[in-house]
């Protein structure tokens, strides 16, 4: 998710990573239920009332609820086929051949853990299945560029040259960013630009890479619910997200189940 940053890079102690690692837990555990119930027939409120069961049993407060201005109205972000992030959950019923991100945060013992992920309902087509798999494997490959030593442009000419070189578009209005405390925190972490640019990524920084991806044109357009994101032309998107730790050895992914 997107959203007000503060103005410094918070860097977190090894305690404070254990507790994003929790975090990052229950999100990507309550992220593959969601997954595991998106089938033909749903409605996209239906995901929202499971995160609300799932959290209240675990004690974990829904990050997105209530966020920012006008206040997000849910616990979870649903966007379907040309929308990109921000989606609002409500009757939409999913069909099949969908393609849906899913965007999902978590705060636990006060820190946040943030994720998201693109599946098609089946039947899947070798468009949105390429597209699915490009998005992920940006940020895979983000992952791997992000070192403690290395400045941040690295990672973000990284994920731009993997997609672009794939023949896709890569999103520019809306970019990744630190997170702690905050769901939103500095440096933000564009998925474009300069490889000499950008902070340089030391041991207990964490971030949020979310590669946003366009099989057009890059460009988008706000809702008038003032969240939902879409494509400008109309072009299927596909937005994938991990929580990271920088660390000695190269990036942790903290959002695992």
């Amino acid at each position: 998710m997107i959203g007000a940053r503060t103005n410094m890079i918070n860097i977190k102690s090894d305690d404070e990573i254990r507790i994003m690692r929790e975090a990052g837990r229950h999100v990507a555990q309550v992220m593959q239920i969601l997954v595991d119930a998106l089938k033909p027939g749903i409605r996209t409120k239906d995901l929202d009332k499971i995160v609300r069961q799932e959290y209240a049993k675990r004690g974990v407060v829904p990050t997105f609820l209530g966020y920012a201005y006008p206040p997000y109205p849910a616990t979870v972000c649903v966007s379907v086929n040309d929308e990109l992030v921000h989606g609002i959950p409500g009757n939409r019923i999913i069909q099949p051949g969908d393609l849906v991100s899913i965007d999902l945060g978590a705060t636990y013992k006060g820190f946040v853990g943030d994720h998201a992920v693109t599946v098609c309902v089946p039947p899947v087509t070798e468009e949105k299945q390429k597209l699915i798999d490009v998005t992920r494997g940006a940020l895979m490959a983000g992952i791997e560029a992000a070192r403690a030593g290395v400045r941040l442009g690295v990672v973000s000419h990284t994920i731009q040259q993997y997609i672009e070189s794939r023949g896709y578009g890569v999103v520019r209005e809306y970019v990744g960013h630190g997170v702690g405390r905050a769901m939103h925190e500095e440096p933000q972490v564009p998925n474009f630009g300069s490889p000499e640019r950008g902070p340089t990524l030391r041991r207990g920084m964490v971030l949020a890479l979310e590669p946003m991806v366009t099989v057009g044109d890059w460009r988008t357009k706000k809702h008038a619910d003032q969240w939902t994101v879409s494509t400008l032309d109309g072009s299927l998107c596909a937005h994938f997200e991990h929580t990271i730790a920088i660390t000695d050895d190269g990036a942790e992914i903290l959002t695992l189940p």
